[in-house]
């Protein structure tokens, strides 16, 4: 087992479920000490009409400490918000009093909406720039000082094919992933003498709990009636590969971005797609 990453710090949010679950997976067989968080089904009265937000049990953060300890690191699990500053201002500080600093940064928390731009929502609007822009923006903000005091730093954010490419009802999720390239841009240019790279990565078609409840949503609006499992079988036949990524496929290359030797990868969107444009 590839052990390069032991004694270093890391902090993965939505690591509860999906791709950041297998993110935290990944880091921790890597040697890494975790810490996740994630919104979680008790926190459900936040989530807003129409926004597709997957939010697992409660005890799902629990039982992926567990699954993290069991790699032989130290874990940490709590419920966080990261359209909250206090909610993510009190992660951090558990993090940093429990392990001492955070030496990576994953940003796997994220949202969608399907509307029309014409008569969106103004809230569902902010909200999905709340979550997937302003909430890696809070994250890197309390993370990035303590990375340039110790020279050495591994940020990761999840942006999303979407942020390449436009789709009819997708505005609000386009643009927030939009945004979180140029953010990355930004970072990884301020962190690069300091020994910090930063990152975007950019997945397609995925099994998680999110992308499922996206499937939800395009079918009602566009009043297909079949199940869920039967439509997604469909879609799948129209992707290169005819399948669904696997979440652990991702949480590899969020692995691998973090390593020693990728330093000098920085400023990148890397799609993961299987040659997917959407």
């Amino acid at each position: 087992m590839d052990r390069q990453l032991a004694g270093r710090v890391a902090w993965v949010t939505g690591g509860a479920s999906g791709m950041g679950r297998a993110s935290a997976l990944a880091l921790a067989r890597m040697g890494a000490d975790v810490a996740i968080g994630s919104l979680v089904e008790s926190q459900r009265a936040v989530v807003l009409a129409r926004q597709n937000a997957y939010t697992p049990a409660d005890e799902e953060l629990d039982r992926t400490k567990a699954e993290i300890e069991a790699l032989g690191v130290r874990g940490l699990a709590m419920p966080l918000d990261v359209c909250s500053d206090q909610s993510v201002r009190r992660s951090f500080d558990a993090i940093t009093g429990a392990f001492g600093r955070i030496d990576i940064l994953i940003n796997a928390a994220g949202s969608s909406t399907r509307h029309p731009v014409s008569g969106h929502p103004d809230a569902l609007w902010h909200r999905m720039l709340d979550t997937n822009l302003t909430g890696p923006y809070r994250t890197i903000k309390l993370c990035f000082p303590g990375m340039k005091e110790r020279g050495w730093g591994r940020i990761v954010n999840f942006a999303s094919t979407a942020a390449k490419v436009g789709y009819p009802l997708h505005s609000a999720y386009c643009a927030s992933k939009a945004g979180l390239l140029g953010l990355t841009r930004c970072v990884a240019l301020e962190g690069g003498e300091h020994g910090i790279n930063c990152n975007a990565v950019c997945p397609g078609f995925v099994e998680t709990g999110s992308n499922y409840g996206g499937t939800k949503q395009d079918m009602e609006m566009a009043g297909i009636e079949m199940s869920v499992e039967e439509y997604r079988a469909q879609v799948a036949q129209t992707l290169p590969q005819k399948r669904f990524l696997k979440p652990a496929e991702v949480g590899e290359l969020v692995a691998f971005l973090c390593r020693e030797d990728a330093f000098g990868i920085s400023a990148e969107d890397i799609t993961i797609a299987m040659g997917s444009q959407w």
